[in-house]
């Protein structure tokens, strides 16, 4: 079993910055494809970008968010850069078993967090 706690959310204005951690445990992640999600009110949950044998974004994301991980702190980040009202969301962190894996479905991701709450105050 993976543990997987998100950290980092809040209160930002448009055009700021927030990095998420993701922490997990009971597991070394360094196997694991790693995944952002994020789902607003009232939406589907939608991918944000993963981290494997690739890194991948969601388009809506691109040349704003970085994923990254620290295998040695078993810790996955997202910096996001220039959010917008639209970005606010509950971000989840998610582990998948399948390293080189390309599917953007949360149906692919074997682990979940219970996320971390971002708002973009426009």
């Amino acid at each position: 079993q993976v543990q997987l706690v998100e950290s980092g959310g809040g209160l930002v204005q448009a055009g700021g910055s927030l990095t998420l951690s993701c922490a997990a445990s009971g597991r070394t992640l360094s196997t694991f494809r790693m995944a952002w999600f994020r789902q607003a009110p009232g939406k589907e949950r939608e991918f944000v970008a993963s981290i494997g044998g690739y890194i991948y974004y969601a388009d809506s994301v691109k040349g704003r968010f970085t994923i990254s991980r620290a295998n040695a702190k078993n810790t996955v980040y997202l910096q996001m850069n220039s959010l917008k009202p639209e970005d606010t969301a509950v971000y989840y962190c998610s582990a998948d078993k399948y390293y080189s894996s390309s599917d953007s479905r949360a149906s692919a991701m074997d682990y979940w967090g219970k996320g971390t709450l971002v708002t973009v105050s426009s």
